[in-house]
């Protein structure tokens, strides 16, 4: 069922009427063009290409270090990325909430990392009931108190289930977000779970999320610091035997530090498993990770040949320029993301004049960013008219504005669609 395909129609904000009954597999049948301004604009894309060159090399590096690849889905909630992530070789996939674990049963994923705390009674209540009816289902979930351990052990007391509540103890920073901050505190957790039923709530391994550390001036540091602190732990567990498997899981690796996490975790246990959790990795962007990505080559992991490409760009037309050396754009808050900064102009297209885009190396930036709209800033080249493409910093924030995303080839003819769940 992973890969559905949807009906476009007009919540697709960027698509003309014309496309109404057309799918996400048969929208190429319209013969759209982003270059030939037949997309209402601002328009999202995806270079085709690009996606499943990024999807590759992930594969690629995973399994050169023998990496189980679980992608973080929250990036694009999309059945189709999912499909295609799949389809390279991914394990199984990562999820946020409990409303996440949903969708993705919806999508027909039996493979399912909540990389989060199951807390509240509705969330506890609606993973149980997976579990009771799900005897080929392979959950994770995250604990990082003694609490939690209680509610759990309670919700599960007198339950009939086919498939246990498999639990990994969260390690956390100081200072960031959610997880044992003391050796103590994750190991009176394990031992507390090794008192339990396995066959409901066993504790399969240790966990830590290194990404909070992007963007610090020291974020090496505190992730290497991490990373030994999810190793003590681990050691301490196996060597009292609370692990109710015999072979644990490390679990760590978003977008930013996979390389330091996957150096670090692999072959420390006499036998693990190691669960990489990268999400950004398929769309990539010109921002954010595109710095990162720097990093990691300049720290000389062996990594496979070529290298993560930003994939997703926003297309916007030109509707006025009010005074030199400002054009303002069509495309604003409501459809692209600046938490990590602002979206970067990378490309201009005039019709008529240019065969093909032309590239932007920096001379215009976004000042400011409305509802609707973009003031560009820069030389006085730009026309009433004239499309602008835009990279962006951070995919997460700029996806969950979009319910459809067009598949473009590298002439920007329209191909395909993916469709969001946010």
């Amino acid at each position: 069922m992973i890969g559905i395909e949807e009906t476009l129609d007009h919540r697709d904000k960027s698509l003309p009427s014309k496309i109404e009954g057309l799918t996400t597999q048969t929208i190429g049948k319209a013969n759209l063009n982003i270059l030939n301004s037949d997309c209402l604009f601002p328009v999202a894309v995806l270079k085709k290409d690009r996606v499943a060159e990024n999807n590759r090399w992930m594969q690629r590096f995973c399994d050169h270090y023998g990496v189980e690849l679980w992608p973080h889905g929250k990036t694009t909630l999309s059945s189709q990325i999912f499909a295609a992530q799949m389809a390279s070789g991914a394990r199984g996939f990562t999820a946020a909430t409990v409303a996440h674990v949903r969708m993705y049963r919806s999508f027909g994923i039996d493979r399912i990392f909540l990389a989060n705390q199951l807390v509240g009674k509705a969330d506890i209540a609606e993973i149980i009931d997976i579990l009771k009816k799900s005897p080929h289902i392979e959950f994770y979930a995250l604990v990082d108190s003694i609490e939690g351990v209680v509610a759990l052990r309670e919700a599960v007391d007198g339950v009939s289930m086919l498939s246990p509540l498999r639990l990994l103890i969260e390690v956390g920073s100081r200072g960031f977000r959610a997880g044992v901050l003391e050796h103590s505190a994750g190991l009176a957790i394990a031992r507390a779970l090794a008192e339990i039923d396995h066959d409901k709530l066993p504790l399969y391994g240790i966990e830590a999320y290194e990404g909070v550390h992007q963007g610090a001036g020291d974020g090496e540091v505190l992730t290497n610091a991490l990373l030994t602190r999810v190793l003590a732990l681990a050691d301490e567990c196996e060597r009292e035997g609370l692990f109710a498997t015999d072979e644990p899981i490390l679990s760590a690796g978003g977008s930013y530090f996979f390389d330091l996490c996957v150096m670090r975790l692999r072959g420390q246990l006499k036998q693990s498993r190691l669960l990489m959790r990268s999400g950004c990795y398929v769309i990539h962007d010109h921002g954010l990770y595109g710095v990162g990505f720097d990093e990691i080559e300049s720290r000389g992991c062996e990594l496979p040949l070529g290298r993560l490409e930003p994939s997703l760009e926003v297309w916007t037309i030109v509707q006025s320029v009010p005074e030199p050396g400002r054009a303002i754009v069509t495309m604003g808050k409501r459809d692209v993301g600046h938490d990590a900064g602002m979206p970067m102009a990378v490309a201009w297209y005039r019709y008529g004049e240019h065969d093909t885009p032309q590239l932007m190396h920096g001379t215009h930036r976004v000042s400011a960013l409305f509802d609707q709209h973009a003031c560009l800033d820069g030389p006085d080249n730009l026309k009433v008219g004239d499309l602008v493409g835009f990279g962006i910093s951070h995919p997460c924030t700029t996806f969950d504005k979009w319910r459809s995303i067009l598949l473009v080839e590298s002439d920007y003819r329209v191909t395909g669609a993916i469709t969001t769940h946010f």
